[in-house]
């Protein structure tokens, strides 16, 4: 999974992205070699899930799932409409699969603002607008491109050329009023048909609020922004950048007391990669012994056949059946033998929906 780190200038996007991915890049002024060079960095998914498993069967190898981010210059505002945003932006933008917009809510004398005042509603209303006329220009230019070839008869297939048309005429109408592409409700055939251009206003966007310290701890911290991603139906996770970095930075001792000075429960860090990995609806499955404990990612609704792939294309070439039991039945049992043994343990087909938590042992023959 790859997600994409998307902001205005001077709102603490490469703090967050340090804080994710316990780097260093330089802060206050894009870090990258040029203007244009995003930062990229892996992290892990935490999952107590898989701590708990890899502490009962002490394996040789712990993997848990990974979450690639990128961190791209700061946005400017109403360089989308002039068609100048950069096109290593636009290219590295294009290939993530889902957003962490984040908008500054904290204040600092030293830091100006390049709007010249605080207003997170604004800040975030101004960014999505930007995805917005970009894609909007990507959809004029395609239409006229495919209204000319079909006038010249130069399409292979013309009634899919039309069909295409026609729903981007659809996209287009929605993106002039103001409609991002993943509210426009598209079928699972409409969305195969535009999935080439990876729109961005169609991505997944988690709303990441950097707030000030004196906000830790209060119930709404932000509450205009959260007005605002209530409105649009998108995640929000309220974090102060310059806390959790430090705090990422401590060793897990340290980190706790910190933590309990701030009246924090759990790092804001955790919550942001855990909301960037539900923003796609992705769950976890487990494959457990004493070689490795590993946790697997997969999309919601996926099939048992969909999850043995994951591992090797053998075992699904194979496939015969899956031997299945959610992760709670195994913490109070203790173990897949002792559930084995009370009967507890399931065999599923191909089509079996795997569940987030299920540990997975596949039987196959190749």
């Amino acid at each position: 999974m790859k997600c994409g780190l998307i902001g205005l200038s001077t709102v603490g996007k490469s703090t967050i992205f340090n804080l994710l991915t316990k780097g260093n890049v330089e802060v206050r002024k894009y870090g990258g070699g040029t203007a244009d060079e995003p930062n990229v960095g892996v992290t892990t998914v935490p999952d107590p899930r898989l701590d708990f498993l890899t502490y009962t069967y002490t394996p040789k190898k712990h993997t848990p799932a990974t979450v690639e981010f990128v961190d791209v210059a700061g946005m400017v505002p109403g360089k989308a409409r002039d068609g100048g945003l950069s096109p290593t932006l636009l290219a590295a933008l294009r290939e993530v699969d889902s957003l962490l917009h984040v908008v500054r809510c904290f204040a600092a004398e030293d830091i100006p603002h390049p709007q010249g005042s605080i207003d997170p509603a604004r800040d975030a209303e101004l960014l999505d607008l930007e995805l917005l006329l970009a894609d909007l220009a990507v959809v004029e230019r395609r239409i006229e491109r495919l209204t000319s070839d079909l006038a010249k008869h130069a399409l292979d297939n013309a009634a899919l050329g039309e069909k295409e048309l026609a729903l981007l005429h659809r996209l287009h109408d929605g993106l002039e009023a103001g409609t991002p592409i993943r509210a426009q409700l598209l079928t699972e055939g409409e969305e195969h048909l535009v999935r080439g251009y990876r729109f961005l206003s169609q991505k997944p966007v988690v709303v990441v609020a950097n707030i000030d310290e004196s906000q830790l701890g209060a119930d709404n911290p932000a509450p205009e922004l959260a007005a605002y991603a209530e409105e649009h139906a998108l995640a929000l996770v309220p974090l102060c950048g310059a806390v959790e970095l430090d705090l990422a930075r401590m060793d897990a001792a340290d980190a706790e007391l910190f933590m309990a000075d701030l009246g924090i429960e759990e790092s804001g860090r955790d919550r942001l990669i855990r909301e960037a990995y539900h923003a796609l609806r992705l769950i976890s499955f487990f494959t457990v012994g004493e070689d490795e404990c590993r946790a697997w990612t997969l999309t919601a609704g996926c099939s048992a056949v969909a999850a043995a792939e994951k591992i090797h294309s053998d075992i699904a070439r194979g496939f015969i059946r899956a031997e299945v039991v959610g992760f709670d039945v195994l913490k109070a049992e203790g173990s897949w033998n002792a559930a084995k043994t009370k009967g507890l343990l399931r065999l599923e087909g191909k089509e079996y929906p795997v569940r987030d938590g299920d540990a997975i042992s596949f039987r196959f023959s190749v």
